[in-house]
């Protein structure tokens, strides 16, 4: 773990600070401070939270399995694509974002990137994601208002 890294675990989420760089063109990138967050309460997805430098900070949220796939091969279409790559003799995940504001491309430390989802692995297993979901308790409150 280096300098730019910290776990924050407990019994409900794994967190990881850690620095990506934006690229700005294939000569120029700027580091910028994230926050990968997984919580057991919301399973399937995974939560990156990037500061940059403005009042509040950008929040995305996809499937922690495109994530995961996306370590290890090219994935995912449209808003999020994943894919794993070397710069510099540096294995790097990237993120190729896209919103109505934008489009972003990320690179993060892919080491820092695999330790994170081998904890939530270990949180909630592969398969497991929706033992903890009260699916009929939240359908029930749903018809409870209607």
């Amino acid at each position: 773990m280096n300098g730019d890294e910290h776990r924050d675990d407990d019994d409900t989420q794994v967190q990881q600070k850690l620095k990506v760089n934006l690229v700005l063109s294939p000569e120029h990138s700027i580091p910028v401070p994230a926050l990968l967050s997984y919580r057991a309460n919301d399973p399937f997805a995974v939560h990156i939270t990037f500061h940059l430098g403005q009042e509040s900070p950008v929040t995305w949220v996809f499937a922690r399995e495109l994530l995961i796939e996306g370590v290890f091969r090219a994935c995912g279409h449209g808003d999020v694509r994943v894919w794993p790559t070397r710069l510099n003799g540096r294995s790097v995940v990237c993120l190729a974002l896209s919103s109505p504001a934008g489009d972003a491309l990320l690179e993060a430390p892919a080491g820092a990137v695999a330790s994170w989802l081998e904890r939530s692995l270990r949180l909630v297993p592969p398969g497991r994601e929706d033992a903890g979901l009260d699916v009929d308790g939240a359908l029930a409150d749903l018809l409870a208002d209607q």
